[in-house]
């Protein structure tokens, strides 16, 4: 098989789990339990019990219009991937719910707001991963996350937070609005737990009026990493700086500091949050 054949299956191997993980949650956990979760999900099962009408296909009915966008703006591939999610999720759903009738996981509102979140979230990672979307929000997130450098999950929370505002107020229910929106929380970070895995890594800027070529040499003897140095200057124009980038592990920050502040003791020293390591060492 070539190597095309094997992403092409790769691919809708996470977008079929990630159907069924949201499907689970959404059926064990989130809609017998009233909360509507964000995104055409959450109004899903907001419709679901005003008609009385099976949740997948009304996931699949509000999605046409979006699918359309999708076409026009994120090209063919992304979109057939996301009609081949949304078909399995609908699928899922009916299945699980309608005819398997599989019992409620949990009816402490707690409980199956945080595991339907995170069902949900593993879902819509995995839905990612494949390189698809779950339709609805995620089709917005996924518009502007190509033109923005800002994480799914933080657009998809604030996308689904007004959808849940909005079933809250036409379902004249403050718990429900406060419960979903813990449960879309939950899922926005687990989403990004699954496309980013957990970094363990932090970024650290160090910067010096005295030269860092001799403290490079100690840091890559001491820690067995690498990294950058550039030369700049103040904002007076007046002070040469040494500045370097280096990844590091977090529980490395210490020994780095110590050894930092104990070659130049007015050296800063700026710790940022690694949230995705792409390439090789440089």
């Amino acid at each position: 098989m070539k190597v095309d054949g094997v992403q092409t299956v790769k691919s809708y191997s996470f977008i079929l789990i990630g159907s069924f993980m949201l499907a689970l949650g959404m059926v064990g956990f989130l809609a017998p339990n009233q909360i509507a979760t964000g995104g055409t999900a959450g109004l899903a099962i907001v419709l679901h019990y005003i008609i009385d009408l099976p949740i997948g296909g009304l996931m699949a009915l509000i999605n046409v219009p979006l699918l359309l966008v999708s076409i026009k703006y994120l090209g063919k591939h992304f979109a057939f991937k996301t009609i081949a999610a949304i078909a399995f999720i609908a699928l899922f759903i009916d299945v699980l719910g309608e005819i398997v009738q599989i019992p409620t996981l949990s009816t402490e509102p707690l409980l199956a707001t945080l595991y339907g979140g995170v069902a949900v979230g593993i879902g819509l990672g995995f839905i990612f991963k494949g390189g698809g979307s779950a339709g609805g929000g995620t089709i917005i997130a996924k518009i502007v996350t190509s033109k923005i450098d800002i994480k799914t999950g933080n657009v998809i929370l604030l996308l689904d937070s007004i959808v849940v505002i909005s079933a809250g107020i036409v379902f004249n229910s403050v718990e429900l609005a406060l419960w979903s929106m813990i449960s879309i929380y939950a899922a926005s970070k687990v989403i990004d737990l699954v496309l980013t895995g957990k970094q363990t890594q932090k970024i650290v800027h160090i910067s010096s009026i005295k030269s860092l070529d001799s403290l490079s040499q100690v840091i890559k003897q001491s820690f067995g990493v690498g990294g950058t140095i550039v030369k700049g200057r103040d904002f007076n124009l007046e002070d040469y700086k040494d500045i370097m980038f280096i990844v590091i592990n977090r529980n490395q920050i210490s020994a780095l500091t110590d050894l930092v502040h104990e070659y130049d003791a007015q050296a800063r020293l700026i710790v940022m949050e690694a949230s995705e390591l792409l390439g090789g060492e440089h």
